[in-house]
């Protein structure tokens, strides 16, 4: 991967929603670019247009004007097909409310992105045994959710998103239901994944502990970006 080319680009991108007979500006002509190896917050007030980005960026949306590229792909003009590929092969997904499968282990979920891909048992097992060990989780992976704490779902969705390799792994408040301690621990290990192994981070965020540790923060406000800065 060439450090010096973008994974993704967002050029003058747009986003208006209609709400009975108003239109709502989530975003209003926004350009971003998000190098190779970024640890990246996106922050700023409810409502400022942070979840919306990273929606257009993870491929769950499109936007209304300007153009969105995941590693120079144009995401505008692939079909629905080619979007759900590229959700599974090159996007690593890790929510605030974990959405991991209730009726599957914690290995089952981890390993549930290269099932799909069709990756062969063996190194799907090697794969994710070795990052549920890496994520603190070694000797719980018969668990299911409902038998883990939230900071150890959370570990399991951070296992899930980043097993397939993704080009980005997208982060939507990832701390908002997790104590002060399990917080901490989880940046900890995320900032881990990105230093040592290269793992590209974007979040939306509102948490200070996330923005102090990012590397990069980038200020929404009514849609656009009000600042840019990189530590």
């Amino acid at each position: 991967m060439d450090p010096t080319q973008p994974i993704v680009e967002l050029v003058d991108v747009t986003r208006v929603y209609r709400q009975g007979s108003v239109d709502v500006h989530a975003l209003r002509g926004i350009t971003l670019q998000l190098l190779p190896g970024e640890f990246t917050a996106l922050c700023g007030p409810s409502g400022s247009g942070k979840t919306t980005a990273l929606n257009l960026v993870g491929a769950l949306d499109r936007a209304t004007s300007g153009t969105v590229r995941l590693e120079g792909r144009d995401l505008g003009t692939l079909t629905r097909r080619q979007l759900s590929i590229l959700r599974r092969d090159r996007i690593g997904f890790v929510f605030q409310a974990y959405n991991l499968l209730p009726v599957l282990t914690a290995y089952e979920n981890a390993e549930i992105v290269m099932a799909v891909q069709g990756v062969e048992p063996a190194r799907r097992r090697a794969r994710v045994m070795e990052l549920l060990e890496r994520v603190g989780l070694k000797g719980l992976e018969d668990r299911r959710p409902t038998e883990l704490s939230g900071g150890q779902q959370q570990r399991v969705a951070i296992a899930r998103a980043i097993a397939a390799g993704p080009a980005v792994v997208l982060a939507d408040e990832p701390t908002a239901n997790v104590d002060s301690e399990t917080a901490e621990n989880l940046l900890g290990l995320m900032e881990e994944l990105n230093v040592k192994h290269g793992v590209t981070f974007l979040f939306s965020t509102h948490d200070p502990r996330v923005m102090a540790r990012a590397k990069r923060l980038v200020k929404l406000v009514d849609g656009r970006v009000a600042s840019d800065e990189r530590r």
